[in-house]
């Protein structure tokens, strides 16, 4: 039996990267999705795909009334949600706290934490009802970073930030316990996907960007970047039975970074 048979999921920033990854893993293992994203020709473009299992959803989840209709369209659209994966976030440049303006600071707190906490604001009904009839749990997936669990200098907002979607991940997991819910955060190390590139300023040259790049990999114990898929992987377990007894953790997915 496919791992996510009957299963009914909201995915956010769904139309590229770990989002699209995960949209297409879940599909391929039996659930049905809701792609939520603000791309709205990339997101109907992946939802066409796969007819019936797959619906978008255009969606800032900053914005209270976008998520409550896309909560609204799976109910509708697929009769349930039994998984919100909340992985929408925007990249921050590198830059002394000296140099971040009020309006980047704020940006970066809005998208990265306070629209994964909105969304999850607006599907808890819904995962609430999902999970009695589930005897492994709905499931609450943040994307955070290694950033979430570490820190980097340069990049106190997206730290920042990150540390605060594991803190709501970790605190979730206790309230929502009593209602079957489980509630876990992925943090992934760098990852290539399009998003990438966007962590450094526009201004470095092309031969600076290949050595930052080569700094990333020789960092990791592994030596390669994570792939979107290794996150899509890590999602798909969180989400499924096999994660049944798992709550509140905060996953690295860093090839070996953590371990030492």
């Amino acid at each position: 039996m496919a791992r996510l048979e009957n299963r009914v999921a909201l995915i956010t920033g769904g139309a590229s990267g770990m989002g699209e990854a995960s949209v297409r893993r879940f599909i391929a293992e039996g659930a049905r999705v809701v792609l939520a994203d603000i791309n709205g020709e990339q997101g109907q473009a992946i939802a066409d795909e796969y007819g019936a299992e797959c619906v978008f959803a255009q969606c800032d989840h900053t914005n209270p009334e976008q998520n409550d209709a896309a909560v609204a369209l799976a109910l509708s659209r697929f009769g349930k949600l039994d998984i919100l994966f909340n992985n929408a976030g925007v990249p921050f440049v590198a830059s002394g706290i000296d140099r971040v303006e009020d309006e980047e600071l704020q940006r970066i707190i809005d998208i990265d934490l306070i629209g994964p906490y909105k969304m999850t604001r607006a599907a808890v009904p819904a995962l609430r009802a999902a999970a009695a009839d589930l005897p492994g749990g709905a499931a609450i997936i943040y994307t955070s970073s290694l950033q979430g669990i570490a820190a980097r200098p340069f990049g106190s907002p997206y730290t920042a930030a990150k540390h605060g979607v594991v803190g709501i991940g970790r605190s979730l997991a206790l309230e929502l316990a009593r209602d079957n819910i489980r509630v876990n955060v992925l943090c992934p190390v760098a990852t290539d996907t399009p998003m990438l590139p966007q962590f450094l300023p526009d201004r470095l040259s092309e031969e600076r960007r290949a050595e930052v790049n080569r700094n990333l990999i020789d960092g990791i114990p592994l030596r390669r970047l994570a792939q979107a898929e290794d996150i899509a992987n890590a999602a798909l377990f969180m989400a499924s039975d096999e994660a049944s007894m798992i709550t509140g953790v905060a996953l690295p997915i860093d090839g070996g970074i953590t371990a030492a």
